[in-house]
């Protein structure tokens, strides 16, 4: 087919009438399109995506030039910064060769910007601190966390509703403990009568999971001040959205953690957020490097959980992205509800490479003009194969996109750039206070305190009666000594001599 009939193609396939961000221009047959834009539309964004390809084909750029075109329409980005490569758009890039010359293949000029950011962290790194608290959570989604069967699952209830009906708060993981061992050592009478025998055996495994969760540094993520997701929201004096950024460099070995946080994270979102319908345009767009870390360990009851979130969520206004080497690391139920997906090059050195390579070409598109399980090795740096969904809801014709340059640094920021952005955040203030709030573990444990004193004064108490009830009274003393020397023999032998005496005369 010629190239007239290819563009026509692309042209009516990717036409909008509405607002729309520009990823780049087409190829074919290895050379570039002109007039053959890949435009999508802002009111599809939020059906969430995929972005896939092998290290080094450029996937971060992508994200970059997504986000990017986001910002400068005013809506906000969380990006979760597995690899710490992100950063660099906060700075302003740097026009070079080969990046005009890739724009003028494209069809569209270059203009290097910086954009509004926000440096995050679950960890002890520089940046806003992200914290939840367990009662947050739940005990539903907290026992997702921890695996729980059943039975555990129904001890977590009743901790949670001991809490509630007494107003002790559930804070960190070191409140959540004190409850559970209080639950069957000075509080078992309590629990019983209220709520039925707790096992010893179930509240022992649970601990064993909160010790697992705490060793992936989880006490830094659980406690206050909680993150108040409207502060992903914001948007600065010149209309962009900002780019926030978890720096997660330090918990690629941690997925427990990560998984939680991504959980609990999207759930919060999803149940403060109104509905919203289709509004147009989304009201934030989360990006999720290595998105393996999330499914690689989740539980089955989990990946429900992440399933039917990610199900929901999209009437909130919220997009979510995907990022991972290959389609297959994401499992079918997620996969079925992501509406972008680019894929950037995959490399074929075995014979496993070569069939996940043929089923990932099966989640495209069919196309006339391209065979997309051989192209998909051939694409080059900064391309990929691009399909979206139209304004109707429609996918759009595979495409093999050569994405625009990012208009930010494609580098990562210096420390003391880091330090910069960081001294000036209003959120660096309002978070990183260390706030450590009365909650459950000091209230039983003045309650524990309490109980222990009363029962010493009870104990005290009692040895003085008995002591009492023991020792004779003066009286009692003084009463025995005269019984006792009245009824003596040699008081009775000195009486009756002076009776004697008193007779005879």
């Amino acid at each position: 087919m010629s190239d007239s009939s290819f563009s026509e193609h692309i042209k009516n396939g990717y036409v909008c009438s509405g607002d729309y961000i520009i990823l780049g221009g087409c190829k074919l047959n290895g050379e570039a399109v002109p007039d053959t834009l890949i435009k999508i539309p802002l009111k599809t964004i939020n059906r969430h995506g995929l972005i896939a390809g092998a290290t080094g084909t450029g996937k971060t750029k992508t994200i970059q030039v997504l986000s990017e075109q986001l910002s400068q329409n005013g809506i906000p980005v969380l990006m979760m910064d597995i690899k710490g490569d992100f950063s660099g758009i906060a700075a302003k890039g740097e026009e070079k060769p080969f990046i005009t010359e890739r724009h003028a293949k494209i069809g569209i000029p270059y203009e290097a910007k910086a954009f509004p950011v926000e440096l995050m962290t679950l960890s002890e790194q520089n940046g806003v601190r992200l914290r939840a608290t367990v009662s947050e959570f739940g005990p539903v989604l907290f026992s997702r966390i921890l695996d729980l069967n059943d039975t555990q699952s129904g001890v977590v209830a009743v901790i949670f509703k001991y809490c509630d009906d007494h107003k002790i708060p559930l804070l960190d993981l070191k409140d959540f403990k004190k409850v559970l061992h209080y639950a069957t050592a000075e509080g078992k009478n309590e629990f019983e009568a209220e709520y039925g025998r707790i096992s010893t055996a179930s509240t022992g495994s649970i601990l064993r999971k909160i010790i697992e969760l705490e060793q992936q540094g989880a006490n830094l993520f659980f406690g206050e001040l909680s993150f108040d997701i409207d502060d992903l929201m914001r948007i600065d004096e010149n209309g962009y959205g900002y780019v926030n950024i978890i720096r997660l460099t330090d918990i690629q070995d941690k997925p427990k953690l990560f998984s939680t946080f991504m959980l609990s994270l999207l759930a919060e979102v999803y149940q403060k957020m109104p509905e919203i319908g289709d509004s147009g345009r989304p009201e934030l767009v989360i990006f999720i490097d290595e998105a393996h870390l999330i499914f690689d360990e989740a539980s089955k009851t989990l990946l429900d959980q992440i399933e039917t979130i990610i199900k929901l969520i999209r009437s909130k206004g919220i997009g979510v992205y995907f990022i991972t080497q290959n389609p297959t690391d994401i499992p079918a139920g997620v996969l079925s509800q992501l509406g972008l997906k680019i894929q950037h090059a995959l490399r074929a050195f075995t014979a496993k490479d070569r069939k996940a390579i043929k089923m990932t070409a099966e989640n495209y598109p069919l196309s006339d003009f391209y065979k997309t399980e051989d192209e998909i090795t051939q694409l080059g740096i900064g391309e990929a194969f691009v399909t979206a969904l139209n304004e109707k809801g429609i996918p759009t014709p595979l495409a093999a996109c050569m994405m625009r340059s990012p208009m930010s640094r494609m580098d990562i920021l210096t420390d003391a750039e880091i330090n910069a952005i960081n001294s000036h955040s209003k959120l660096v203030k309002k978070y990183n206070q260390a706030i450590d709030n009365e909650s459950a573990y000091e209230i039983l444990s003045q309650k524990i305190e309490k109980a222990s004193q009363q029962a010493q004064q009870q104990k005290e108490t009692k040895t003085v009666t008995k002591r009492k009830k023991t020792e004779p009274s003066t009286a009692e003393v003084i009463g025995k000594s005269v019984t006792k020397v009245v009824t003596s023999a040699s008081f009775i032998r000195g009486v009756f001599g002076i009776l004697t005496k008193i007779f005879q005369k």
